[in-house]
């Protein structure tokens, strides 16, 4: 039987890169899965959690348990989101009565590379991208979800594809969420840093695990007219899909 997943799709990946979580789902059923959709999914809280606001926060992690109570698996192409469902909920429900489900659910919720990799046993997906690619990793995947070679894993085995390793590629983009209004100039420099970066790698694309910091990325290295574009993994993956 196919294995069953229900995919938690981000905010940013909702309002602004919806070809992400559709990318996701292909990867996913090319993967074997099957997939489905809980519609009543809304924001997992972050922002309001990494702000201090715990009490705003509170009713999205309550609402996610309740949504997804059912689910057998949760996969989501961010390592940002998957981290506060993972390791957060636990932290921001610690005196609630749903404590427990949070810790459980966060068994069972996935950042889609670890999940690919790490729970099916899964890096070649048949897919084909004849570009240069380096990689960005996000600070929430590598530094809470400890995933550091899962992404690269997959990245290898995309036919046609050359790696190319980036400098500092493990430095933060400068985005943290809402760090990047509250501390406009400090998260610029820190972009403009990364997009240099990126620049000196030769790459045509580079890639991360989570839209957030590929979305901030995109913004510096077109301010800069850069010849390097962003691309979430998910849409790598499914490229040159043929069914």
């Amino acid at each position: 039987m196919p294995r069953r997943v229900s995919l938690f799709v981000p905010c940013f990946v909702d309002q602004l890169l919806p070809e992400v979580a559709v990318d996701t789902v292909r990867v996913l059923r090319r993967a074997g899965c099957e997939v489905d959709f809980p519609k009543d999914q809304t924001c997992c809280g972050q922002p309001g959690f990494n702000s201090g606001y715990w009490n705003d926060a509170r009713p999205c992690a309550e609402r996610f348990l309740r949504v997804f109570k059912d689910a057998e698996t949760v996969v989501c192409p961010s390592g940002s989101c998957t981290t506060m469902v993972r390791v957060f909920y636990p932290e921001l429900l610690a005196s609630s009565s749903l404590h427990s489900d949070a810790i459980a659910m966060g068994q069972r919720t996935f950042e889609l590379s670890e999940f690919l990799v790490k729970v099916l046993g899964v890096t070649d997906l048949g897919a084909t991208f004849p570009h240069t690619v380096t990689y960005h990793a996000s600070c929430h995947g590598l530094r809470e979800l400890k995933l550091r070679d899962e992404p690269l894993q997959l990245l290898r085995k995309v036919n046609g594809l050359k790696l190319v390793e980036m400098a500092r590629s493990e430095e933060c983009c400068g985005f943290g969420g809402t760090f990047a209004t509250k501390f406009g100039d400090i998260s610029v420099a820190m972009g403009t840093a990364k997009a240099e970066s990126v620049e000196s790698s030769g790459a045509d694309f580079v890639t991360a695990i989570d839209p957030s910091c590929l979305m901030h990325v995109q913004g510096v290295l077109g301010k800069r007219k850069s010849r390097p574009q962003t691309i979430h993994l998910a849409s790598i993956l499914a490229s040159g899909e043929t069914s």
